[in-house]
């Protein structure tokens, strides 16, 4: 560690994994362990909804402050004192499985206070790290992360099984306190930058101020296709190496043993490497290695049963999807203002995240229609357009990005409703596109599991009327209408000069 900043902001990262290990692993483990049926189960894991719907609460957690510690750690440690609260509760629901709907809420609260606490913790990396820091802290926070999660839900579903659930939540709720000890000794940032003087501004400004960027539409594109030649050929890994005929313990050990140490090595070095070569060159360099390295299993793909190939294709392609990691996190850094750390760091990250909704869906669909080989050599071809975008704005050969104001014609700025009538159009267009995507992969899935004929308007129909995760997914065409909305207002409004002064108080 280069500083008690990077060990506090790297020590924080173990407290955001472990209430996400524990909802989304452990808890249902624990239900159906229970005996509570498969669909209530299913149903439980709709607490991970807050995760997926944080960006909608991060402005209050830019413009106001609790009364102690700052902005950041004083929400940190809001959410730190609700998680102890909220896990002894879990604690207290022992070993009775005729409550499933009482450890369903729990788990909801519990992810909206981890939530709450990845905002916080997220902002505060950015407002306290130096730039030379960012790639170590980098490494550290993915690594740290990776143990809570193996912390609080392999490891706890296997100790509950000696010691009873009740202890094991017990036990995890007091490690919050240690992470509240953290809080309270972390630094304060060398710039105190001030909040939003707003609401509004803290709803508004996070995305005026990086639209007024220069190419910032198409660092918005890189952000979200940098990876996806990446995310799409990890979408099925798991059943392309079963049907190649690899046993149960080679297929785990493969990506939980050597994909796992790969991935976190990766991770670090990604990190490293930003520093020492800077981030334009890495960016570059691990673009470049992470898109290639699907060429393994273009081999593996084609070859006969082939262990040590099969680990070495897995081992390679993982270690250069962390090293992609690595430095595209400290690019998210990079970019983020600090007067808005919380609501910009929230949005690019459920950028990046978008492709991983689709990767899935549309890597079956190739396979079906190509086969493995294909598919995976396709996956090559999905890596150019995030290279192509790069060079919009870090060319290559150039060391450090620099986000610099974009110059435009001086142009009449738009009233409030000439702004809101753009945003309506460009939120519900994205909505109807969101939907139109939702509805055709759930017909497509349908017609490829129940081999009938593709029905959409059967599909339609379960989207208006929604049951059970459905109204997970109504909600996120929802949101993504919203935050669209949005971008398309700020965007017409930077291109007329709006956010100037927003790009100039971050230089």
């Amino acid at each position: 560690m280069t500083s008690w900043r990077t060990a506090a902001v790297s020590l924080l990262s173990f407290s955001s994994g472990l209430p996400f290990g524990l909802v989304m692993i452990a808890v249902p483990d624990w239900m159906a362990s229970s005996g509570v049926s498969i669909s209530v189960v299913g149903l439980i894991t709709l607490a991970q909804a807050p995760w997926a719907f944080k960006v909608l609460w991060s402005p209050l957690m830019d413009r106001y402050a609790p009364p102690w510690l700052g902005r950041r750690r004083g929400w940190a440690a809001v959410a730190q004192v609700a998680l102890f609260a909220l896990t002894l509760m879990l604690a207290g629901v022992g070993h009775r499985p005729e409550t499933p709907w009482v450890v369903a809420a729990l788990a909801f609260a519990i992810a909206f206070a981890s939530a709450s606490q990845d905002i916080a913790v997220d902002a505060y990396a950015v407002d306290v790290l130096r730039p030379e820091e960012q790639g170590a802290a980098v490494g550290a926070r993915i690594a740290l992360y990776r143990a809570a999660l193996f912390t609080s839900g392999g490891l706890a579903i296997t100790l509950a099984a000696a010691w009873s659930w009740p202890a094991v939540n017990a036990c995890l709720a007091f490690l919050y306190l240690l992470a509240l000890l953290v809080t309270w000794r972390a630094p304060e940032p060398e710039r105190t930058v001030p909040a939003p003087a707003s609401l509004r501004s803290a709803v508004w400004e996070p995305f005026l101020g990086f639209l007024a960027r220069h190419r910032a539409l198409e660092i918005l594109a890189f952000v979200v296709f940098y990876k996806f030649s990446d995310q799409l050929a990890q979408a099925l890994i798991r059943p392309f190496l079963g049907q190649m005929g690899y046993s149960a313990f080679d297929r785990g050990f493969a990506l939980a043993t050597v994909g796992l140490a790969a991935t976190l090595l990766g991770t670090f070095l990604g990190g490293f490497f930003t520093t020492l070569i800077g981030l334009g060159h890495s960016l570059w360099l691990f673009g470049f290695l992470q898109t290639f390295s699907n060429a393994g299993y273009v081999i593996l793909a084609g070859s006969p049963l082939n262990v040590p190939l099969m680990y070495a294709a897995t081992g390679f392609e993982m270690l250069t999807s962390g090293m992609g990691t690595g430095a595209f996190s400290v690019l998210l850094l990079r970019m983020t203002q600090k007067r808005f750390s919380a609501t910009q760091y929230a949005l690019f990250s459920s950028l990046f995240g978008l492709p991983r909704l689709v990767a899935g869906p549309l890597s079956g669909f190739l396979v079906e229609a190509v086969g493995w080989r294909t598919f995976f050599l396709l996956t090559l071809v999905f890596g150019v357009p995030g290279m192509v975008l790069l060079a919009r704005f870090v060319p290559l050969g150039v060391r450090e990005p620099v986000f610099t104001l974009e110059a435009h014609r001086r142009r009449e700025p738009l009233a409030p409703a000439g702004l809101a009538l753009r945003g309506v159009a460009g939120g519900v267009a994205a909505a109807a596109v969101g939907a139109l995507c939702v509805v055709t992969i759930a017909a497509l899935k349908a017609m490829r599991d129940g081999g009938g004929r593709f029905d959409l308007g059967r599909a339609v129909g379960s989207m208006v009327h929604p049951t059970g995760a459905e109204w997970l997914t109504l909600a996120g065409v929802g949101v993504l209408g919203l935050l669209t909305g949005l971008f398309t207002a700020a965007a017409v409004a930077a291109r007329r000069g709006g956010g100037e002064d927003l790009v100039e108080d971050e230089t």
